[in-house]
């Protein structure tokens, strides 16, 4: 399964999110698509408000993370770095509106936005992945370094909540031992 949505094919971090903008020539879209500087802007404007949010909670999440796969970034802002790298042919991660295909081992870390769709997934497409629930907004599977959160919006996704997803998925690099015990907590 080929996966479809922006940024690339292989990478870092894959988040997946149930739905495409809707822009009619998304609607189409069979493949991964790099975008293009200034093209995040240009989704906001046509999209609205949502996706601004989505784009900014995941520049935000990469920002947090602070992996060695990001290092050449550090001294960036979370918007310079989203406006100059996220989602584009020089990044390191992907938005898919497909499922994941954790078989195909394209990327580290997969992340699911949204609780909900979360769910749909694993009664789906990861029917058999076991996922441990953290609390009724986390879940998280360490074999396939596949975590379900809350959708990437400032409501439901906020700094606090940013620093803990960013803390599971350090939790999950390769040759990390780290058991997580506690539940999130606000």
């Amino acid at each position: 399964m080929q996966p479809i949505g922006f940024g690339q094919a292989t990478g870092t971090i894959a988040v997946y999110v149930e739905k495409r903008p809707p822009i009619a020539s998304f609607n189409t879209m069979t493949s991964i698509l790099p975008l293009q500087t200034g093209e995040i802007d240009w989704i906001n404007a046509q999209a609205g408000n949502g996706w601004r949010k989505l784009f900014n909670v995941y520049a935000k999440l990469v920002q947090t993370l602070a992996l060695p796969q990001y290092q050449a970034y550090r001294d960036l802002s979370w918007q310079q770095w989203r406006d100059q790298y996220l989602l584009q042919r020089s990044g390191q991660e992907a938005l898919l509106f497909s499922a994941p295909d954790l078989a195909a081992n394209q990327y580290l870390y997969h992340i699911i936005a949204g609780r909900t769709y979360g769910k749909q997934l694993l009664a789906g497409p990861l029917a058999g992945v076991e996922m441990v629930w953290l609390d009724e907004e986390f879940a998280i599977c360490a074999e396939h370094r596949l975590i379900i959160c809350p959708y990437f919006d400032y409501r439901q996704l906020s700094n606090v909540k940013i620093s803990f997803l960013s803390d599971l998925v350090k939790t999950l690099a390769p040759g990390e031992h780290t058991h997580i015990t506690s539940q999130y907590s606000q």
